[in-house]
């Protein structure tokens, strides 16, 4: 008996060892070198509240705002609520606030400009995406079309409220002296998260703890809450983070903080106020899988080398 066992034991082992190997194969041979920055011609203009097209800034010159605010949109013409982040007063602070339509179905664009011809397009622009990137590309478009001195990222929905990016920028202001003028600091929900369990599904609690199990074993330490949309970055570290960047959809925070730490970006977890919006693209199950599937494939090419790490580079 127990000869038969060490031999099923073997086997077991020999077929995880196979499947692995397969894995990381797939891996490394589906893997692009670079992420793609290329931008369609149209992709390279906004336009002003007269609706004239203007040509785009680029992350590689000066900043002229002291923040910029990129906010992803999907399908959003029901929850866009850019008008949620115009909220400081203070003449003397400087910001813009980027809406990408990230190749929307619904008048999402036209929701938008209608932000831009009241507020103007100094203040509000809109970025319309030629086809669907995923919320991480879209937030690279707007990251690299921004003129702030920090970037902040933020959802359509106004889950977050603008007032708790004083608290990012206390973390981001409690890490320096930033290292090549690079720090990050992420919003956290981690805080909430008793109160949330409390309202979930156990198989979607499950999902969850399966999901931070797998950030924290494959990709990223001592980050609690790696997915909240609410971040806030050096221009220096959105340069340098998302020009490395490979994955475009849900799982490209993960990423993103997984450059980081790679570049020993110093980075702040800081928890914020979060509200639940219905209209989540979200489906549990399929995202959970599919951002799993995205997590090994992180770590896998990362390790096997399919995917290095380089000096930023600009966009086409």
């Amino acid at each position: 008996m127990a000869p038969l066992l060490l031999q099923l034991a073997a086997l077991g082992a020999a077929l995880v060892a196979a499947a692995l190997i397969l894995i990381s194969f797939v891996a490394f041979i589906t893997a692009t070198e670079m992420p793609q920055l290329h931008r369609h011609e149209e992709e390279k203009f906004f336009l002003n509240v007269r609706g004239q097209r203007e040509a785009l800034p680029s992350i590689q010159d000066s900043p002229t705002k002291q923040l910029s605010v990129v906010v992803p949109s999907y399908n959003e013409e029901k929850r866009c609520k850019p008008s949620l982040i115009l909220l400081k007063q203070d003449p003397t602070f400087t910001y813009e606030v980027i809406i990408v339509d990230d190749g929307s179905k619904d008048q999402t664009s036209k929701v938008a400009f209608k932000y831009c011809q009241k507020y103007g397009s100094d203040k509000v622009r809109v970025i319309t995406l030629v086809k669907n990137r995923g919320k991480g590309g879209a937030i690279r478009m707007g990251v690299f079309s921004s003129r702030g001195k920090k970037i902040l990222m933020a959802d359509a929905d106004g889950a977050t409220k603008f007032p708790d990016i004083e608290k990012l920028e206390k973390g981001l202001n409690d890490l320096q002296p930033w290292p090549d003028q690079m720090a990050i600091a992420c919003g956290s929900r981690a805080h909430l998260e008793k109160e949330s369990i409390a309202q979930r599904s156990y198989f979607r609690t499950l999902l969850m703890y399966g999901f931070h199990f797998l950030v924290w074993f494959l990709c990223v330490k001592g980050i609690r809450d790696t997915q909240c949309g609410f971040k806030l970055l050096t221009r220096e570290a959105a340069s340098r983070t998302f020009s490395s960047l490979h994955i475009e959809r849900w799982a490209f925070d993960v990423e993103l903080l997984y450059i980081a730490q790679f570049f020993k970006i110093p980075i702040a977890e800081i928890a914020v106020n979060w509200t639940e919006i219905e209209g989540s693209k979200l489906v549990p199950f399929w995202s959970w899988l599919q951002m799993g599937k995205d997590l090994l494939f992180i770590r896998l090419r990362y390790l096997t080398g399919a995917w290095r790490l380089e000096q930023t580079r600009k966009m086409n």
